[in-house]
């Protein structure tokens, strides 16, 4: 049975591994560079094509993944001058992007009338777990279209956790986002407190690890406070302060009072405004001990 044909849009940290995954599982592979020319031509180099815009990369494929950084991306992706839509062409777009739910059920609905299916699979782990095919994703749409391409998302998952109707995928993820950030602010700002009462962060460790306190979250936070390990955690404090006013949106327009989400997301927009927001997740407790005045 002849494979669909697959592109994929965002070879980044997440995105170059799970791109890898599908070609190695023997899918017909189209990508497209952005700024980073280096992991599009390690695929090519693989057998990966090249293609040089979204409309050109529609015209030959039957799905298209996007691992993008959010729903300003998507939109001009998908609807832009050259998006996928302008092909003209019946395909499915898997979006493994952290997006709002609502711009992404309004999307789905505008797609469907061109006979295109939207699929949200978000994305949990790490990425060595993109590359090592172990990632979380979560998947909101219909379960026929779910089913259809199941297979792809098999390639880079470990699980696939069915969430619903369209949008229920990326709302999984901002909440999934909502626990992670809020742990590592509550990790920056517990560590900053212990070192003003003398306690070192190794003595901290000593005591949470192995309890039940303990998670992988927190095994991969503190592998950059013990070890300085810049792998550690690749993802942004700029896009933790992202998924965190997506959350800020989507409980206004739920009609709920988010105050802890608040307070995290304060965190975040603390560590951005300062210029930080290239820095990894982990290295959010430097940024909150050096505000407290704690120099290492």
């Amino acid at each position: 049975m002849t494979k669909q044909t697959v592109g994929f849009i965002g070879l980044g940290y997440m995105g170059q591994g799970m791109a890898a995954n599908i070609l190695a599982k023997g899918y017909p592979l189209v990508c497209m560079a952005h700024r980073n020319r280096a992991p599009l031509e390690a695929l090519v180099a693989k057998g990966a094509r090249e293609a040089k815009t979204p409309r050109e990369m529609a015209a030959e494929c039957d799905v298209i993944v996007l691992c993008v950084t959010g729903s300003p991306e998507v939109l001009a992706i998908v609807e832009g001058p050259d998006g996928i839509a302008s092909a003209g062409r019946k395909l499915s777009i898997v979006d493994c992007s952290t997006s709002e739910p609502s711009i992404t059920t309004a999307l789905a609905g505008r797609l469907a009338q061109k006979g295109i299916t939207l699929v949200d699979a978000p994305l949990g782990r790490t990425p060595a777990d993109a590359a090592a095919g172990t990632l979380d994703v979560m998947v909101g749409g219909a379960e026929a279209d779910v089913a259809q391409v199941r297979p792809i998302l098999d390639c880079f998952a470990g699980r696939v956790i069915h969430t619903g109707p369209t949008g229920t995928g990326h709302t999984m993820k901002l909440l999934n986002n909502f626990l992670s950030m809020g742990y590592a602010a509550l990790y920056s700002e517990a560590l900053m407190l212990g070192r003003k009462a003398g306690l070192a962060p190794a003595t901290f460790d000593s005591v949470i690890r192995g309890g039940r306190m303990d998670c992988g979250f927190y095994q991969t936070f503190f592998r950059w406070v013990l070890e300085r390990d810049p792998n550690a955690h690749k993802f942004a404090i700029r896009n933790g302060f992202k998924d965190m006013s997506y959350l800020a949106a989507f409980a206004n327009a739920a009609g709920a009072a988010n105050p802890m989400g608040a307070a995290v997301r304060n965190t975040f927009a603390e560590a951005v405004g300062a210029g930080r927001g290239e820095d990894f997740v982990p290295m959010l407790s430097d940024f909150v001990a050096a505000a407290n005045g704690l120099k290492d």
